[in-house]
């Protein structure tokens, strides 16, 4: 046997004995369910989907942790109380942010089933997963679902 081939069977021996991830996945899917994103979501892990607000173009975040195996959403940040954003009596603390804008914080809703509908818009909207340093941008202009998935 080759050494190219040995190789081959030794990565591959590693790759079958290796365990199976046995952490919650955050996905966005399209409508015929293909996975277009996903980004680990273990427990208490924050992932925040950001856009620019598609009249005025300042920043806008939704920002969700994996609770108890619920997708919940803990927060979101606004640039201003541009149309379609502000506070809802009763939802959340609104504090100012330090780079400007508003947070409102202590929402802790849980999404019903894990999902969340979403049409992304385009290229000016910018629609993109941010964990941590990770940045993953979403497909433009097109109808996804976001889920927290379970290992099997």
């Amino acid at each position: 046997m080759t050494g190219f081939h040995t190789g081959r069977l030794v990565l591959a021996a590693l790759f079958l004995s290796a365990p199976a991830s046995a952490d919650p996945a955050f996905q966005a899917q399209s409508a015929d369910g293909e996975v277009v994103a996903s980004l680990p979501m273990p427990q208490g892990q924050e992932i925040c989907l950001h856009w620019a607000h598609s009249v005025t173009g300042g920043k806008v975040a939704d920002c969700f942790e994996n609770r108890d195996d619920h997708l919940t959403l803990t927060r979101s940040y606004m640039h201003d109380f541009a149309a379609g954003l502000g506070e809802v009596e009763g939802r959340g603390t609104l504090t100012p942010a330090q780079q400007g804008g508003y947070w409102i914080g202590d929402i802790d809703e849980a999404l019903p089933g894990n999902r969340l509908k979403l049409r992304t818009g385009s290229s000016a909207v910018g629609h993109r997963l941010v964990a941590g340093n990770h940045v993953v941008p979403l497909p433009l202009q097109s109808a996804l679902t976001l889920i927290l998935t379970h290992p099997n």
